[in-house]
């Protein structure tokens, strides 16, 4: 079993950054991919980004692009979300999610029927 925590959540204005991070108790991080996912309140879980076990490959949600970073070390046992220039449209829960097969195919990063692993989620508020 693969316990994962988020921290660093809050609220932050428009046009701010904040840093997720999410640390992972597993002794086999570094073979896992991870992924982030948010849920806005009455909307469908999203995927956001996500990262290889190598930390070579990089995938993001268009809605997110050229704002949002995910990064990983392998040493820490975690994944980080760096956000900048925050919308009032980024705010939802956000949570990470661990894939042990590190994506068995190259298009099954997005789907959150392939990760194994969730966090219990950390809150992300972005006020006007």
């Amino acid at each position: 079993q693969v316990q994962l925590v988020e921290s660093g959540g809050g609220l932050v204005q428009a046009g701010g950054s904040l840093r997720l991070s999410c640390a992972a108790s597993g002794r086999t991080f570094s073979s896992y991919a991870m992924g982030w996912f948010r849920q806005a309140p009455g909307k469908e879980r999203e995927f956001v980004a996500a990262v290889r076990r190598s930390g070579g490959s990089l995938y993001y949600a268009d809605s997110v692009k050229g704002r949002f970073t995910i990064s990983r070390d392998n040493a820490k046992n975690t994944v980080y979300l760096q956000m900048n220039s925050l919308k009032p449209e980024d705010t939802a829960v956000y949570y990470c999610a661990a894939d042990p097969d590190n994506f068995k195919y190259s298009g099954d990063y997005d789907l959150e029927y392939e990760y194994d692993y969730w966090g219990q989620g950390t809150q992300v508020t972005v006020s006007s």
